[in-house]
């Protein structure tokens, strides 16, 4: 399943999925993310083998270690579509997309009303229930999910499964 956390930045999405995924995995729920970042985000560091590969122009750099390996793609036209970046991953029982707000796939909103931003679900219909500090929102019959107990969240999310 994909499932996606929308918000406004500074709303608590990553701090909601990083709460939910040992929720989820002692549940027995095999999960991964994608995480849509600014342009020229870096992860490898200068004078590193990796970077030193990429900038002498490799189009894919892949670093492997004995627990874990990492992918450097490097676009010649166009960002891929979320569609083909999940595509590029093992399967797993539930991927959660942070960031990709405008994408076609459910979302659960982390909304702050202290942000003082308009809420996305009144514009998005992909939006199936809202993580929120405040207990009710006005205008809305969509499902309201208290944001500072992910386990409440998390139990929302297997039924979905």
């Amino acid at each position: 399943m994909i499932l996606g956390i929308s918000g406004w930045s500074g709303s608590g999405k990553t701090f909601l999925i990083k709460s939910l995924i040992p929720i989820l995995n002692k549940n027995g729920i095999k999960v991964s993310t994608i995480k849509h970042a600014h342009a020229g985000f870096n992860i490898d560091h200068p004078g590193k083998d990796t970077y030193l590969h990429r900038e002498s122009g490799a189009n894919e750099v892949l670093i492997s270690s004995e627990k874990r390996f990492a992918l450097i793609h490097e676009y010649s036209s166009k960002e891929f579509s979320l569609h083909h970046l999940i595509e590029k991953m093992e399967p797993t029982d539930l991927i959660l997309i942070e960031g990709w707000k405008k994408e076609n796939i459910k979302k659960i909103e982390v909304y702050r009303q202290s942000l003082g931003k308009p809420l996305l679900a009144n514009k998005d219909r992909n939006v199936i229930a809202i993580a929120s500090d405040v207990k009710s929102i006005e205008n809305t019959d969509i499902t309201v999910l208290p944001l500072n107990k992910p386990e409440k969240i998390a139990q929302y999310i297997l039924k979905l499964l």
